[in-house]
Formats: structure tokens, sequence, C-alpha cells
């Protein structure tokens, strides 16, 4: 069977070199996670606090934390002194508190806005015209302790590959749109997070930046 290191490498060789890997380590210890940082890896994506929280500490400082995932507002203080980038912001109020923990620790955290690309409810995410009048209308200058890099997005779960491909093209076009607005973002906006273990390689034909990948790396995950 081969190592997390091999299958680490064979993820790699897959990418462009200007798409950049989230290694996905939920349900996975702190040893499993090592060993793909020993291979190189660097940025990691996790998408439950607890596990995320009791996992950080025991791991090198240089690791870049992604949250992926679902995340409640009372729990926003418990990232904040750490996370590198949060890429699952799926509402005005949740923005706000990441705004507001950053301040209280005095640092500005990198941020992703969530969009709602995908045909299942389970998905969270500002609608592709809500997050067009978010950025129109000038609304996040307002927060000065976020620094909002991009988008993300997570594309029905299907087999079927034209259907994933209309829904990242559909991403795409917004990110592209988004770019284009006079004033609406900086130069830090530069990031399309889309594509996971089963999609990627549709997500880096229609323009992914980042790739998010766990099953892929670590196999089953490992819910004991």
């Amino acid at each position: 069977m081969s190592t997390v290191a091999e299958r680490l490498e064979a993820i790699r060789r897959t990418l462009p070199k200007d798409v950049e890997l989230v290694a996905v380590s939920k349900f996975h210890p702190a040893e499993v996670v090592r060993e793909a940082y020993d291979a190189g890896q660097r940025l990691f994506g996790e998408s439950r606090v607890q596990e995320l929280v009791a996992k950080q500490p025991l791991l090198p400082n240089d690791i870049e934390w992604h949250f992926i995932g679902s995340l409640q507002t009372n729990k926003v203080k418990y990232l904040a002194p750490f996370i590198h980038t949060i890429q699952s912001i799926d509402s005005l109020k949740l923005l706000t508190e990441v705004d507001r923990a950053a301040e209280r620790v005095g640092r500005q955290i990198r941020v992703l806005i969530e969009v709602h690309i995908a045909e299942e409810d389970s998905k969270h995410g500002f609608s592709v015209d809500k997050c067009r009048k978010l950025f129109a209308d000038g609304a996040l200058s307002a927060y000065k302790h976020v620094k909002i890099a991009g988008l993300m997005g997570m594309a029905t779960f299907t087999d079927d590959t034209e259907h994933v491909r209309r829904e990242f093209d559909r991403l795409r076009t917004l990110f592209d749109e988004v770019r284009a607005m006079p004033g609406a973002v900086d130069s830090c906006f530069t990031e399309l997070s889309m594509g996971m273990s089963d999609d990627y390689p549709t997500a880096i034909e229609a323009g992914s930046t980042m790739v998010r990948v766990g099953t892929k790396i670590f196999g089953p995950r490992q819910y004991s």
C-alpha cells in the first residue's frame, strides 16, 4: 500500500505549477499530517474547529492552516490566533465576526467568499447574484482586519462531468467579473478555490488556482 508521501507526490505531479494544493487532513491524526509535512506539504485544510484546535499545537508553526468547513460565529475566536485562511465565509454575519476576532488578536485574517454553485441544499455560500452585489456595493471595504483573497465553491456531487464543469465555469466567470469591477477588490484577490478529490482535474481546467484534496492523499477518514 502506498504511503502518504507517495500519494501526495502522485497528486502533485498532476497539478500545474500555478495551482496550490490544500491537503485536507480532517479526521486524520497529527502524526499522519506530520507525514505529509515531512514530504514537503505546508497547506492543510480542516473543517471542524475542535479537531483543528487540538491538532494545531502538535504540529510545526509554519503550517498554513485553512478552515474549509461550515463555521459558527461563536467558534471563530478559537481559530483567530493562528488560522491562515478561512475559505468558507458564507454570510456577512460570519465575516463581521472574523473581522472582530482578528482585531482582538491583532491580526489580519485571509478569507475567501464561499459561493453556492451546486444543486445541493447541503452546500453553503452566497448565491452568485448576492456575491456579485456584495462586491459591487463596496460593502466589503468596511472590514479592515480581513484580507479578501478570492472565491471558493463546491460543485454538485455527481458523476456527470459536464454538469460539474458548468458549475465551475460559472464560478470562474463570477471571479473574473468581480476582479474587473473598479475598486471592488485589491491585488490580493487572486484565489479561486474549487476542486476536491473527485473533481479537481475538471476544476483546474476551469481555472482553479487552489484545490482541496483529502482522501486521495490520506486515505479513508479515521473517524475514531
